[in-house]
């Protein structure tokens, strides 16, 4: 029935007979006629004079209405009992931590309020890898670390001593605090902390299986991308950056799952509005598919006696400091605050106990409504999905801290909280017991441990993981490179040009050529890389719906859906995350990729320098170019684009090799030997290797240098000259070719006999 309740509305008859007419044709003719028909309403309307605002937002209430939800799959008593266990070893994790000592830190609360969301999708929802599935890509939020472990424990993948372990990785057999694939390469898949990072290198990793499958390496049409991620962790750049690439090119393999339990680490995320309907409309506007997941199902008996709307309109009306307060201070509470402020409310639920009140759930903590969501996520096409869980940060810690402003901090929980904890999951401890925290694992033969390996089974196998790198790549001899070792010939360019050039002829190989990634961020024309353009094609998943300004050139812009190069746009944070999904490809699906990408080196380490870190803990594999490099270049630009540091910020990354050759001899055996070392001996390393713009004349290259420029240091030039006085001079990159006039101009006018060495390397 209508909202009786709006005031607005002078006429509820005539607003009835709408909504009846409106039903009937949902009844008759289905979902997309009635969207058609609005539509066609607001449109004829707006035609007319009559302004109607977007509204980019819904009713605060469920997307899947009772009636629509997929009914979940399972045994709902038994995963009830296994979540229960994986809460009290997620918890015990922390505890006996900081028991040892305060200074180890971890969190609880966080799992605590997103513990259902996981556990529906790995008994579920979640693949393995296996010979019959490429297997899902799940970025698990940071602070969650615990309630993996917890589950793992359970699976018989961790044992006792591997928990207590936590957070203590100085001997080298410690477990991280968050997802951390460098420390434990077998298990932990991405790393997703610094907040932010896990959701927009999610992104650019469902982009690109999409890339992977259009140019037909692999067939990826069944996998997804999963992202955990917090409501408080959406306030970071990278968190919402690249949602309308994954609208715009229609990525239907990803799902994030934004845990709303309304708390950051302070207090409420938005204490004074509502978060879930802030990040509807940003996600809707950006092309997404959005599923709300507010109310669980002790609420749909109340839903369907709210004839007149009020108790909708009363959930409209609330924010989140609210309730947050609401279950922070139990039934009677809200009963007096939320009920209380209509009296039809106060008498809808006057036959409920304030205990009643309390256990009204929100819909992340439902494994029936998670299990619906997740359903309908995953067979939705053309658009990448969201799911928005309300769920309570803390839940099921009581007054220790369940929906508490502190509850965040909250490492050590006194012996009566962890008892109440026991009671209410049904935990088999004695009082005694419990005072030790102590992790409990049930029998391998019992019902609990028996349906987590069944379940896990029919998914292909345990989660997370990280499946070897395949066989080594056929990397081609020096000599494939043999026109930039013979020199320049005497024409005068640059190692920019020299690199396309190395480049070029990589790709060209029949071996690896195909694996070959370029990733530009718009800067192809700067760099003299256009030719690519109509060789090898920019990616588009849509191919190229028009026809190009410059068809009738040689170089043509050329978009294909089977297009080899990544055309970024300004974005140095998208283009390494593509990079870093390349560069990842073997692990997360099988495959070897090789991804150049070129950039400013101005705007490299110091703009997306966590996301160079994340690329480590990844074992990225590939190659960065630093172009425009060195404090002499572009200097009418401004010190804004002239680096000078970019090595300094790379040899802060263990696992970066960096180079900063001047000759494109140099930079033709340092490519070579990357190759060799990253994709045949199967270093876990990538290389960061700067180019100039300067034009000058390239030697040949010496005999026997080569081991000496990827050691990073050799003699360029020996002087002839048998003087008494004898410098040694040192150079790299653009102030090499001064050092060189300045050995001649000690030798020519100050007597002195100077010896040139070319440093490669730092």
């Amino acid at each position: 029935m209508a909202d009786t309740l709006n005031f607005a509305d002078i006429d509820p008859i005539e607003t009835e007979e709408w909504l009846e007419a409106l039903s009937s044709v949902i009844e008759r003719e289905g979902y997309e006629r009635a969207h058609f028909l609005i539509e066609q309403l607001i449109e004829s309307a707006r035609r007319s004079g009559v302004h109607i605002p977007h509204r980019p937002t819904t009713a605060y209430l469920n997307t899947i209405g009772l009636t629509q939800e997929e009914r979940s799959a399972g045994d709902h008593a038994l995963e009830w009992r296994i979540r229960s266990l994986i809460r009290w070893n997620a918890l015990a994790i922390v505890v006996r931590a900081n028991r040892v000592s305060t200074e180890l830190g971890g969190h609880i609360a966080s799992f605590a309020s997103s513990a259902t969301l996981y556990d529906v999708g790995f008994n579920h929802f979640w693949h393995a890898p296996s010979e019959n599935h490429g297997g899902d890509l799940v970025f698990i939020q940071g602070h969650s670390a615990p309630g993996i472990y917890a589950r793992a424990f359970l699976e018989g993948r961790l044992s006792e001593e591997d928990l207590d372990s936590f957070r203590r990785e100085a001997d080298g057999k410690g477990w991280p605090s968050y997802p951390h694939p460098r420390l434990k390469p077998d298990f932990w898949q991405f790393p997703t902390v610094s907040m932010g990072l896990g959701p927009i290198m999610a992104i650019y990793q469902a982009r690109f299986m999409k890339y992977l499958h259009n140019r037909g390496f692999c067939d990826t049409s069944n996998r997804k991308v999963w992202v955990f991620v917090g409501d408080g962790e959406m306030d970071e750049p990278e968190s919402m950056g690249a949602l309308s690439l994954a609208g715009r090119e229609q990525l239907d393999n990803l799902i994030f799952v934004v845990n709303c339990n309304l708390q950051r680490l302070d207090g409420p995320v938005r204490g004074n509005a509502k978060i879930i309907q802030e990040l509807e409309g940003d996600f809707r506007g950006s092309g997404w598919n959005v599923i709300k997941l507010i109310w669980g199902s002790y609420w749909d008996p109340l839903l369907m006696r709210d004839t007149k709307g009020l108790l909708k309109r009363r959930m409209e009306e609330a924010v989140d400091g609210e309730y947050q307060a609401f279950k922070a201070k139990g039934g009677a509470y809200t009963r007096e605050h939320f009920f209380g402020k209509y009296e039809e409310l106060r008498e809808m639920v006057s036959n409920m106990t304030d205990e009643d009140i309390w256990r009204l759930n929100r819909g992340g903590h439902d494994p029936h409504k998670v299990y619906a969501a997740y359903a309908a996520a995953a067979k939705h096409e053309g658009q990448p999905t969201v799911i928005l869980a309300k769920t309570v940060k803390g839940y099921g810690m009581g007054e220790a801290g369940e929906g508490q402003n502190i509850t965040h901090q909250q490492k050590k929980i006194g012996e009566d909280a962890l008892i109440s904890f026991r009671d209410r999951f049904r935990i088999p401890l004695t009082d005694e017991e419990v005072a030790s925290a102590p992790f409990y694992r049930p029998p391998e033969d019992s019902p609990e441990i028996q349906y987590m390996l069944n379940q896990r089974k029919k998914l292909g196998g345990s989660l997370p993981v990280r499946r070897p790198i395949p066989g080594s790549l056929k990397i081609p001899d020096l000599d494939i490179f043999s026109n930039q070792l013979k020199g320049s010939g005497g024409r005068e360019i640059s190692t920019t040009m020299g690199f396309v050039r190395i480049l070029t002829s990589i790709i060209r190989d029949k071996e690896i050529g195909r694996n070959i990634v370029p990733i530009v961020p718009d800067e192809s024309r700067t760099f003299g890389m256009e030719g690519m353009f109509r060789q090898l094609g920019i990616y588009s998943p849509l191919g190229q719906l028009y026809e190009p300004e410059d068809s009738d050139q040689l170089m043509f812009y050329r978009e294909s859906k089977e297009g080899q190069v990544l055309q970024e746009g300004i974005n140095e944070a998208g283009a390494i995350c593509s990079w870093i999904a390349a560069g990842t490809s073997g692990s997360n699906h099988g495959i070897r990729m090789i991804p150049f990408y070129i950039f400013y080196s101005m705007f490299g380490f110091q703009r997306v320098g966590d996301l160079a870190w994340a690329a480590a803990d990844s074992h990225a594999r590939g190659f960065l170019i630093g172009g425009t490099a060195g404090r002499t270049t572009l200097a009418g630009e401004g010190l804004q684009h002239q680096d000078g540091h970019s090595h300094i910020l790379a040899s802060t990354i263990p696992t970066c090799i960096s180079y900063d050759p001047t000759f494109v001899y140099e930079l033709a055996v340092i490519i070579h030997d990357g190759l060799r070392r990253m994709y045949q001996e199967d270093e876990s390393v990538y290389f960061y290797i700067t180019c100039m713009n300067e034009n000058y004349e390239h030697p040949a290259m010496p005999e026997g240098v080569e081991e000496g420029i990827v050691k990073g240091m050799y003699l360029l030039k020996r002087s002839e000259s048998k003087r008494k006085n004898r410098v040694q001079l040192l150079g790299s990159g653009t102030i090499l070719r001064e050092v060189i006039a300045a050995a001649e101009i000690l030798e020519s006018d100050h007597s002195v006999a100077a010896d040139v060495w070319s440093v490669t390397s730092f």
